[in-house]
């Protein structure tokens, strides 16, 4: 089905359906996707009484191939029981299981809410004029909201998903049958330095810039719980503090402020302040976590079932992680690494064929995406041509560089006796190099470094913070 009909259908089935919840005939109108959003659907509309004053509304749908209409409801009885810890989130309007009843509606689990005003996008929040005042005071207040949501009763959200993080985390690893070298670092280093668990509490899972609606005045509404689970909560500060949610910014509390700000702000609701190695411990773990998540992702574009090229360049991102889980480490730090695209010159095509050559098709095809795609009306579409047109850049710079950093990579990895990077992977995880630790550290440090030159070179001279 396209986007379109999707659209028309849907916005149908919400017309009916809202009439029978308002008992008013209703007018569904505006209904647009948004851009983002890997795991679900989410739509911006307007809806109210026919003639009356319309209300702007999201609504958020698992996709019609995944299901998930337990995790709808968690997520709706979460937000309720957030309210009524003055915890800021929208107001949930209806919400459905698309299997039973009414709540069937729209043929699929759905959770419609209140669109509440502000900014979600990160690069506007770090870098706009208009938040210049606010910024500053976001790292104390994303610590006091914390708080209040760590302080949910459990039994206000049955069924909340639990189980020790850490091994949750490394058989999701394990799962995908790809050893990699950085994240058994990673995972190593957490087994070994893991500090005592605080009691499980309900944590938000995903609680990030990008999931934070902020205006001029602060944080407006807390998104996304679709991950609520129970655990550690320190586990909800770390997150925030992964360098994947700062952006570029130099400021680790999402890229808004210090770590102090967001532990103090804490203290002042929680009346404990977690300690500087218990948030560096969490910081690292959601650090691998999105390195595993992003190849997680990947796979749905690399089995098939989902050849959206939002997936398809996730699997390239994996990297930009690795750098992080070295940095957070200490085994590495930012550096410029040189984008072989600046100053490129179009090689001549080989005989028979005609002029331009391969990589000038591809920098053609890159200009008319951010150039013209990007530039235009549709928000969903200006995002995914961005996303496109990284995955070109990626495709003209292997084919540069890739056949001389496979004979590269082959001869670091034969000094140390590994025939690939599964191989490897396998000594960190066993312990089988511990004797050439530092060897085998600088080899995945230089593989990773190969690996940003083509995915993203810019990345690397991000500052660690």
């Amino acid at each position: 089905m396209s986007e379109h009909d999707e659209a028309d259908q849907t916005a149908a089935r919400l017309q009916a359906r809202l009439a029978e919840v308002w008992n008013v005939p209703v007018a569904v109108q505006g209904l647009r996707r948004l851009s983002g959003g890997a795991s679900r659907h989410t739509w911006s509309l307007e809806a109210g009484p026919v003639g009356g004053t319309p209300q702007p509304l999201i609504l958020r749908c698992d996709p019609p191939a995944r299901p998930r209409p337990e995790l709808m409801a968690l997520e709706r009885a979460a937000l309720t029981a957030a309210a009524s810890v003055r915890v800021p989130v929208p107001r949930v309007v209806d919400h459905g299981d698309g299997q039973s009843g009414g709540e069937a509606a729209l043929g699929q689990a759905y959770l419609l809410m209140e669109r509440v005003d502000g900014e979600t996008i990160p690069r506007r929040l770090l870098r706009d004029e208009r938040f210049a005042a606010v910024r500053p005071k976001l790292a104390r207040e994303f610590g006091r909201i914390l708080a209040r949501i760590h302080s949910i009763p459990r039994e206000a959200v049955p069924g909340l998903p639990d189980g020790d993080p850490l091994e949750q985390l490394t058989a999701m690893y394990r799962a995908l049958d790809e050893p990699r070298p950085a994240i058994e670092l990673g995972l190593r280093r957490l087994a070994e330095n893991r500090p005592p668990a605080r009691p499980a509490a309900v944590v938000h899972g995903d609680f990030r810039n990008g999931n934070l609606m902020v205006n001029q005045d602060g944080v407006r509404a807390v998104l996304d719980w679709e991950l609520v689970h129970l655990s550690d909560p320190i586990e909800d500060l770390g997150w925030l503090c992964v360098k994947a949610w700062r952006f570029g910014s130099a400021d680790p509390v999402g890229g808004f402020g210090p770590r102090d700000e967001l532990l103090e702000g804490y203290a002042e609701v929680a009346g404990i302040r977690p300690s500087d190695d218990e948030l560096h411990w969490w910081e690292v773990f959601g650090t691998v976590r999105w390195a595993v998540i992003c190849r997680k992702q990947a796979e749905r574009y690399l089995s098939g079932a989902d050849r959206s090229v939002e997936f398809a360049v996730l699997g390239r991102r994996v990297c930009e992680q690795e750098h992080d889980i070295l940095l957070s480490l200490g085994a590495t730090g930012p550096g410029a690494v040189p984008d072989v695209l600046a100053g490129w010159e179009e090689t001549e095509p080989a005989a028979p064929h005609d002029r331009p050559g391969a990589g000038a098709l591809l920098q053609a095809v890159h200009g008319f995406l951010t150039e013209e795609v990007a530039a235009g009306s549709d928000a969903r579409l200006r995002f995914l041509a961005r996303v496109a047109a990284n995955a070109v850049a990626i495709a003209r710079r292997e084919a540069l560089l890739g056949p001389g950093h496979d004979q590269v990579h082959q001869a670091r990895l034969a000094v140390l006796g590994c025939a690939d990077d599964r191989e490897l992977a396998e000594a960190i995880r066993d312990g089988s190099l511990d004797g050439r630790w530092e060897e085998a550290v600088d080899t995945v440090r230089r593989s990773i470094i190969d690996k940003l030159a083509v995915a993203n070179p810019d990345y690397a001279v991000q500052p660690a913070g």
